[in-house]
């Protein structure tokens, strides 16, 4: 997983200047709509980050596509105690603005002093001025069922091991890193249970991670999002004890990962977030399993034609297999998945979209090993 944590995900800033900003006017999104929505997107890390930037950005660009009136400036402040600020020099210019990344979670105090302006927040509920979480009308806020994706890493991983090992590496043991750990471990009991599977975790002790809450969650956790160093010693050390698919949310930490792997015979990744199959090319062949999604593109283009369509509504919205909001990448040429993986992941898919299945999370109460059909 390579990006800003998000609450998950915290990943490297990437270092770069704030780009000159769009010079807009002051018209409300409905005037506004007629003429085309003003949109703009600022990220930490660019709309070329290959992971949160980008496919939010790509969701905007499906928009205008079918919108071509509209357009869209992308601004970019790597600096992350600047953010908000950069979001309030800017957000007059703009209908509506994009935000990827729990770092603009406080953006609520600012959209309560501007009611006429609309934010698209990925990965974050909006907090007040006091830090409390708010719902409000202009902001439609986004996360993740992440521990569905992390089912899905699971599955896979289960079916295609071929040593029996598998690992998880996290960043750090934030909420939605969590989600995907204990989804992954999820996976791999269901398909132990009812494929058939016989894969065991690897876990190292001296990495174990602990939660928000004190609690020890296991696995095996960097303690950073931008130690690449550590990821690759973590990655090594589970290849030694014969971990040969790992499943990867740690940022640009799992860069070393993905480093150790390359460097190894046999051995895969599955990425995180976002498809990370260019990651994984190295010589003549590609490290990268499949990876587990979610799916901001659509996210981001559904709300955009609500904007302009009047249908907008602000809300924090938790979203799943249910709205095509999770899942992992099934399509040929980005993944490496056998017929019958792909066949037994598209079976789990289709329980867990019917509400059959309910992976262990971070706070949802249930476990790894005991969670709604197991």
């Amino acid at each position: 997983m390579k990006r800003t944590i998000q609450l998950v995900g915290a990943a490297a800033l990437m270092a770069g200047l704030l780009l000159p900003l769009y010079a807009g006017g002051g018209k409300d999104t409905k005037a506004a709509s007629s003429q085309g929505l003003k949109i703009g997107i600022l990220t930490t890390s660019g709309v070329d980050d290959g992971s949160f930037g980008q496919d939010c950005y790509n969701g905007i660009l499906d928009f205008i596509k079918s919108n071509p009136e509209a357009t869209v400036t992308p601004v970019k402040e790597p600096d992350m105690a600047k953010v908000l600020d950069a979001a309030a020099n800017i957000i007059a210019d703009y209908d509506v603005l994009i935000l990827p990344g729990f770092e603009f979670a406080p953006v609520g105090a600012l959209m309560q002093d501007n009611p006429n302006r609309k934010v698209i927040l990925v990965d974050a509920n909006p907090t007040d001025a006091s830090g409390k979480e708010v719902e409000l009308p202009n902001i439609y806020a986004m996360i993740f069922h992440e521990e569905e994706s992390g089912f899905f890493a699971g599955i896979a991983a289960a079916l295609e091991t071929k040593s029996g090992k598998v690992a998880f590496v996290g960043g750090m043991a934030f909420p939605s890193v969590v989600n995907y750990q204990f989804g992954f471990e999820s996976g791999v009991a269901f398909a132990n249970k009812y494929y058939g599977a016989k894969a065991q975790l690897v876990n190292i002790p001296s990495y174990a991670g602990t939660d928000v809450t004190g609690k020890a969650v296991g696995s095996n956790y960097v303690g950073d999002f931008a130690d690449q160093a550590t990821g690759k010693t973590i990655g090594n050390a589970l290849i030694g004890q014969g971990a040969d698919v790992i499943f990867v949310a740690a940022g640009a930490s799992g860069l070393g990962v993905f480093a150790a792997v390359k460097e190894a015979t046999g051995v895969y990744v599955v990425g995180c977030d976002v498809d990370q199959y260019d990651d994984g090319k190295t010589g003549n062949r590609n490290i990268v399993l499949t990876s587990a999604l979610k799916v901001m593109n659509i996210n981001v283009s559904r709300q955009l034609a609500a904007i302009k369509n009047g249908s907008f509504r602000g809300q924090n919205a938790l979203l799943g297999a249910s709205t095509d909001s999770t899942g992992y990448v099934s399509a040929s040429g980005r993944q490496q998945l056998s017929a019958n993986s792909l066949a037994k992941l598209q079976e789990a898919y289709s329980q867990l979209k019917a509400g059959k299945l309910i992976p262990a999370a971070n706070f949802n109460g249930h476990s790894p090993t005991n969670f709604p059909g197991l």
